[in-house]
């Protein structure tokens, strides 16, 4: 047990901690010994994420990648004895970012840059566009610029996002990412890059999808070492103009399949709609994923697992690994539309990287403030904070907001998140063992109790 769990479990083991029988005890060993003993022993997330990491890789949606992915994910949930593991297929328009990807300042200050595309991201073709950058230091400011100001030229988008725990200031920044391009395109832009949205300092691009319209351009991000470069220069450049050429070549590959994944533990009373963990098992395709969201993935099976060797629960407990999250939540979406007349309980999804949960929400603290409370109680002992912040779940939950059911976020520190996102940095060396052991006690004891749980779990 971590120095912080450790005193919090003492007292209140020492108080008797009123929990109703089936949160102390679902079958044969006490589900409180079974999360507490997964803050330092548990193996499973870290099976998962090494397997999936090693063996597969970077898991691009609707590629050969991402279908090596899913049979990974089927072969694993059965061997670990998960039921009625499936994998539900759907298809997709792909996009593929393609083997070139280059930038270069032509003058005054001639050096190469680093770049990757952004997801949905038009080709300059093999050649590259050549043409005068014009820095914008926000989406805002881009907004405002006049029509056709723009015309044969590169727009610059920066922003000035900092790490928090919550990760609040993706918010503030992405709109450089998620709608830079576009709002470019319609001022006459030829092409668009951006500082990434991250947090390093490391010439690593921060890829991710960008909204994509009619007659789509060239869309890249900025190493952010390199970003800060290029700003450098526009402030030392006076009046003279900066000269960039532009090198990207994705294609798109018409539809394709992709899927979602899905295994089971088996409750005891089918006519209770069961609880939902969720994960995405696509990566972008410049890294194995291992913070987003190979470990989510790892946490979700490891808890179902861990509850379900406290005996067989109440509640039928589903694993859901979504595909084709980062490329638009094509499998939440998916997963919604095909199961959306099979009622569920409660979902959750882990969708932040691995390192340790800090806050405790729900959104049913006032439709069920017993439910809330007992839940809260039971994962203070490993750190966790209770919120009134009413949860609004993960990407890949859309069925739990469809069905307007129950909803718990587990919220983990998002301090060090945007370093890896979406990087060729989100690799398994970044996982720390003992914030992801953290992770599956909290999400085990969430579970197991929501898994045993008699009553209505009604969402406000």
């Amino acid at each position: 047990m971590t120095k912080f769990a450790k005193p919090l479990a003492l007292a209140l083991a020492a108080s008797a901690l009123s929990y109703p029988a089936m949160a102390q005890q679902a079958g044969s060993v006490p589900l409180a010994d079974m999360a507490d003993g997964a803050l330092d022993q548990d193996k499973i997330a870290w099976d998962f994420v090494e397997g999936i990491t090693t063996e597969v890789g970077p898991r691009q949606a609707g590629t050969e990648a991402e279908a090596r992915g899913r049979a990974w994910a089927v072969k694993w949930l059965k061997d670990q004895g998960f039921q009625n593991v499936a994998d539900e297929p759907f298809m997709m328009d792909t996009w593929v970012p393609g083997d070139l990807h280059k930038a270069e300042i032509i003058s005054p200050f001639p050096q190469p840059l680093v770049v990757q595309p952004l997801g949905g991201s038009a080709s300059t073709g093999p050649g590259g566009i050549e043409a005068e950058v014009v820095y914008f230091e926000n989406v805002g400011d881009l907004a405002a610029a006049p029509e056709g100001s723009l015309a044969g030229k590169i727009a610059y988008i920066s922003h000035s996002m900092t790490p928090t725990q919550d990760g609040s200031q993706y918010g503030f920044a992405g709109p450089a990412r998620w709608v830079g391009a576009s709002i470019a395109k319609s001022k006459g832009a030829a092409a668009t890059v951006i500082k990434s949205v991250g947090t390093d300092n490391h010439r690593t691009p921060h890829v991710g999808g960008t909204q994509v319209v009619d007659g789509m351009i060239p869309a890249g991000a900025l190493s952010i070492p390199d970003a800060l470069n290029l700003e450098r220069m526009f402030a030392r450049a006076g009046d003279r103009p900066i000269t960039m050429k532009l090198v990207l070549t994705p294609q798109k590959l018409g539809m394709t399949q992709s899927g979602n994944v899905v295994g089971e533990i088996v409750g005891r009373d089918p006519s209770l709609p069961p609880v939902l963990l969720a994960c995405h098992l696509d990566s972008w395709w410049n890294a194995p994923g291992a913070f987003d969201d190979g470990a989510g993935c790892g946490i979700a099976a490891a808890a179902a697992l861990h509850v379900s060797h406290t005996g067989q629960p109440l509640r039928t407990i589903r694993v859901l690994m979504a595909g084709a999250e980062e490329v638009g939540l094509h499998g939440s979406v998916a997963y919604s539309k095909a199961h959306i007349d099979e009622p569920i309980g409660v979902a959750f999804e882990s969708d932040f990287g691995a390192d340790r949960i800090w806050r405790f929400e729900s959104n049913f603290g006032t439709s069920n403030p017993d439910l809330h409370a007992l839940l809260a109680k039971s994962v203070a002992r490993f750190g966790v904070a209770n919120s009134t912040i009413v949860a609004s779940g993960g990407a890949d939950i859309n069925i739990a907001r469809d069905q307007k059911t129950a909803i718990i976020d587990l919220q983990q520190d998002g301090s060090r998140y945007f370093d890896l996102h979406h990087t060729p940095d989100d690799t398994l060396d970044k996982i720390d063992p003992v914030q992801l052991r953290q992770n599956v006690a909290v999400w085990t004891q969430v579970t197991g109790i929501l898994a045993n749980y008699e009553g209505s779990i009604k969402g406000e």
